[in-house]
């Protein structure tokens, strides 16, 4: 008798040490599951910072010398794009139906203007990707879940003679964003896009 119930207590003890050993295997495989960080620098660390400071520009009032203050400067606050009147028309103007009249007054000047215009294209942000879910799954590429959170803040500021004449602001104050893909072949599904790709290349 004691011998039965000692085997049965070796059983228990045997089940849990397993069990145990399981989670912790799948504990640490998860924080195995990659994670990125993409950050634009800027000076600015939220998207209220951003916001903020972009608020502070005064149409037909901010020149290109206060917007450094500010930390819209491309040639110091990485990640600014400078874009010309061509591009500015382009922009807003994408539709042959469009008319410059259609256009906001300060948009208007910088046509007119021609090279005495240009605009900053502004884009801040942090984005967190994380993979979520089973490893093995991940790994082998039969299914992936990537969880994306941060911020992102664009805004565009149109100069005309280095005088603010017009400005537009959007993006995302929280990014939380779950995406998943499942591939029902696996490791197999990247090899055949793989030989899809050799296969178009080989008829060119």
């Amino acid at each position: 008798m004691n011998n039965s119930v000692f085997r049965k207590e070796k059983k228990i003890l045997f089940a849990l040490s397993v069990a145990m050993l399981l989670i912790v295997l799948l504990a640490g495989c998860r924080s195995l599951l990659p994670s990125a960080r993409q950050t634009v620098k800027s000076p600015w660390k939220t998207f209220d910072e951003s916001r903020a400071a972009y608020d502070r520009i005064v149409i037909n009032s901010t020149t290109a010398d206060e917007l450094k203050g500010l930390g819209f400067d491309p040639y110091f606050t990485p990640n600014i794009r400078i874009l010309t009147y061509q591009d500015v028309i382009q922009r807003f103007m994408f539709n042959p139906t469009i008319e410059k009249e259609d256009l906001d007054e300060g948009v208007q000047r910088c046509i007119d203007a021609k090279t005495h215009c240009y605009a900053y294209e502004v884009r801040p942000g942090v984005i967190t990707s994380k993979r979520l879910g089973n490893l093995w799954l991940d790994l082998l590429n039969f299914k992936r879940n990537t969880k994306e959170s941060g911020w992102r803040f664009e805004a565009l500021i149109v100069l005309v003679n280095d005088v603010v004449v017009y400005k537009l602001s959007g993006g995302n104050p929280v990014i939380d964003e779950l995406r998943e893909t499942k591939n029902p072949l696996g490791p197999l599904q990247s090899s055949e896009d793989l030989l899809i790709d050799i296969t178009r290349t080989s008829i060119r």
